[in-house]
């Protein structure tokens, strides 16, 4: 008889989560929290006392998001605080690698951003128009990252993600405890839920 494959994550909440099947209820905010603070942007190759983490990355892009928004909608705030959630359990791959791990990664990653997005009151998927606005302060937090903190030259961080208008001086890049990052994380959500009412 074969061995069978686990495809479950087993969370800090208790949840098991199915990777292959994940479903809304065994979501959890403090096991997002959690995982993001210690997983490490850029494979860990960053400046710092303390690695770049991806709950910092999200608080960001949010940050971005929101300034960039003339009447910011919390509903869509919070979409951009959880652009990398499936990121807690997946871990944060490299473009590089993930364009060699092929569409699997890509597959997995939908079926676990759909089933976040409905544990919070998001639609599975995003309209375009608010997808396409994320994605733009995910280059340009991207953007700064490289430089201020990855060591890319500013030409490395236009070839990559393309030249962008706003600058380091514009928004802050904080590197904190893990702990520190993912009660950040865990207030910020936890406030636009409530805006959200």
């Amino acid at each position: 008889m074969g061995k069978t494959t686990r495809a479950w994550q087993r969370m800090l909440s208790g949840r098991r989560l199915d990777l292959l099947d994940p479903t809304p209820l065994d979501i959890e905010l403090a096991d997002i929290a959690h995982g993001l603070s210690f997983v490490a942007r850029w494979n860990g190759q960053t400046k710092g006392e303390f690695a770049y983490s991806v709950a910092e990355h999200s608080l960001l892009v949010e940050t971005i998001y929101t300034r960039w928004s003339p009447r910011p909608d919390p509903k869509w705030q919070l979409a951009a605080l959880l652009h990398d959630a499936p990121e807690y359990v997946i871990g944060d791959m490299i473009s590089p690698v993930k364009a060699a791990v092929g569409p699997g990664y890509k597959g997995l990653d939908d079926r676990l951003t759909a089933a976040i997005h409905l544990r919070f009151g998001l639609p599975a998927v995003l309209p375009k128009s608010v997808k396409a606005q994320i994605k733009r302060a995910d280059t340009l937090s991207a953007w700064l990252e490289a430089q201020h903190l990855a060591g890319f030259t500013q030409a490395e961080a236009d070839k990559f993600f393309g030249p962008q208008a706003d600058t380091a001086d514009s928004f802050t890049l904080l590197l904190r405890p893990p702990l520190d990052a993912r009660e950040a994380y865990i207030a910020r959500c936890t406030d636009l839920l409530d805006q959200m009412g």
